[in-house]
């Protein structure tokens, strides 16, 4: 896949995925800047990436606030020359049901998860129409598809919000030559839900699930990520790719 010399910004990439998108699009040799309130976590895999000869950069980003979207946008463009594409990544999960959650936490949800995306879409939009185009990946799941038995309703409703925004972006901005699509994984093993994973009804519901009788791994949402911002994936806008072993099949 060609992303060679392409400028990516990646947010939540510290983390489990995340750091998984960074390492596969580095290899490929693009221009990624990992973007996280984790600073350590964050520069350390830069430092790590960078290390291995890709060109890797850290910046601090929450990704609520308008104002470090565009300090994080003037960034990646200083270090990378410009900013091709956007991987909308980081999310959170406050794992109550409906009856529980109380009205600051389902708004917090809708902050990270869904407002995170506007703010991002919004920072990058005039850029790449002025560069002549590029492309935003905003990461959904499969519950921004489905009412998901084993999920909260707060978090499918942030990323059903996801997919709609992308496909009203991908029909607005294509004539700019921006593509937006949205990528919908099943459940990912990442260190994130290793915990959860020592439960064994937990595991047994979610493989359970999986028609391919695995869980996703975090390679299998990378690939996916790395196909749509890549040169080969030019003619894909607005598109709802699932990365879940045909979960949302029947």
């Amino acid at each position: 896949m060609n992303v060679r010399d392409k400028g990516i910004l990646i947010t939540g990439a510290a983390g489990g995925l995340g750091s998984e998108m960074a390492r596969l699009l580095c290899a490929h040799g693009a221009q990624v800047v990992i973007a996280d309130l984790d600073e350590e976590k964050g520069r350390a895999l830069a430092r790590e990436l960078a290390g291995q000869g890709s060109h890797a950069h850290f910046v601090r980003l929450d990704v609520t606030r308008e104002e470090d979207w565009h300090a994080a946008v003037r960034f990646a463009v200083s270090a990378c020359g410009r900013l091709d594409v956007l991987v909308n990544n980081a999310g959170i999960n406050i794992r109550k049901p409906v009856e529980e959650m109380v009205m600051a936490e389902w708004m917090k949800m809708m902050e990270v998860n869904t407002g995170s995306v506007f703010l991002g879409c919004k920072a990058v939009i005039p850029g790449m129409r002025a560069q002549g185009g590029g492309a935003i990946i905003n990461i959904s799941s499969v519950c921004g598809l489905i009412g998901h038995l084993y999920t909260t309703e707060a978090y499918t409703a942030t990323k059903g919000a996801v997919t709609l925004l992308t496909r009203a972006i991908a029909s607005r901005y294509g004539k700019d030559n921006i593509r937006c699509n949205s990528v919908h994984p099943s459940t990912v093993d990442t260190p994130l839900v290793h915990k959860m994973l020592e439960d064994p009804a937990w595991r047994a519901q979610r493989v359970g699930e999986v028609p391919l009788g695995r869980l996703a791994r975090a390679a299998d949402v990378a690939n996916m990520v790395l196909y749509l911002a890549s040169e080969e994936g030019a003619f894909i806008n607005g598109a709802a790719m699932t990365v879940d072993g045909g979960v949302t099949a029947y």
